[in-house]
């Protein structure tokens, strides 16, 4: 059963979210400036990845669908976030791509499992 009921704004929403939390405890436990233009410039890469995922995935049909239409929003957000990060902010690290990768999924999947948890159980 594929969860279609969800609106589109509230996926985007919980998919911003999930992105803005993701830069604000990287830049926090990075102690790497804290300023807003800062943590604008770290975000920025993983919010255009997010938007080409959206995209291209046609994610307003299932916003909250787990598969496809999660992995493939997770993965343009990781691979084009991590692909444009040093036109932004500079270097890349396989460990900062690995605790992305992984952060993303647990959350942008994690919110799409459980709203389709909650649809079976309601119905």
């Amino acid at each position: 059963m594929a969860v279609k009921q969800l609106p589109v704004w509230p996926a985007v929403a919980c998919d911003l979210v999930c992105v803005v939390v993701f830069t604000l405890v990287g830049t926090a436990n990075h102690a790497s400036g804290g300023s807003v233009a800062h943590v604008l410039a770290v975000g920025a890469p993983f919010v255009v990845g997010l938007a080409v995922g959206w995209l291209a995935s046609r994610a307003w049909r299932a916003p909250a669908q787990p598969w496809p239409t999660g992995v493939a929003i997770w993965f343009a957000t990781v691979v084009l976030g991590l692909a444009l990060r040093p036109l932004f902010t500079g270097g890349f690290a396989w460990s900062f791509a690995l605790v992305t990768a992984v952060f993303l999924a647990v959350t942008m999947l994690g919110w799409r499992l459980l709203a389709t948890l909650a649809q079976r159980r309601a119905a």
